[in-house]
């Protein structure tokens, strides 16, 4: 059964920086193409960002130019760097496959709070 582990999140101000990592197992993590989520209070799960298995990346726009994903898939993890967070980033983040028509079972995501 495929896991997976979010950390990182926790409590940044406007303008500085956080780095979440998603941990993977239970499947072949180099054969999937990965996706950044956020649910905020209120809110719909959106897609933030995704990574294909070549490393093709895609942003919302309104993370465009702030968040960087990235794979290491010798540790089978997935990250997002977040910089220059603003108060609208405050979500839920949470990571899953992207493409397919099933996601895997999503873990407990991680929370990010970006407040002064």
């Amino acid at each position: 059964q495929v896991q997976l582990v979010e950390s990182g999140g926790g409590l940044v101000q406007p303008g500085g920086s956080l780095r979440l990592s998603c941990a993977v197992s239970g499947t072949t993590f180099s054969l999937y193409a990965m996706g950044w989520y956020r649910q905020a209070p209120g809110k719909q799960r959106e897609l933030v960002a995704r990574i294909t298995t070549g490393g093709i990346t895609n942003y919302v726009d309104s993370v465009k130019g702030r968040f960087t994903i990235s794979r290491d898939n010798a540790k089978n993890t997935v990250y997002l760097q977040m910089n220059s967070p603003k108060p609208e980033d405050t979500a839920v983040y949470f990571c899953n496959q992207y493409g397919l028509g099933t996601f895997f079972t999503w873990g407990q995501g991680t929370q990010v709070t970006v407040s002064s």
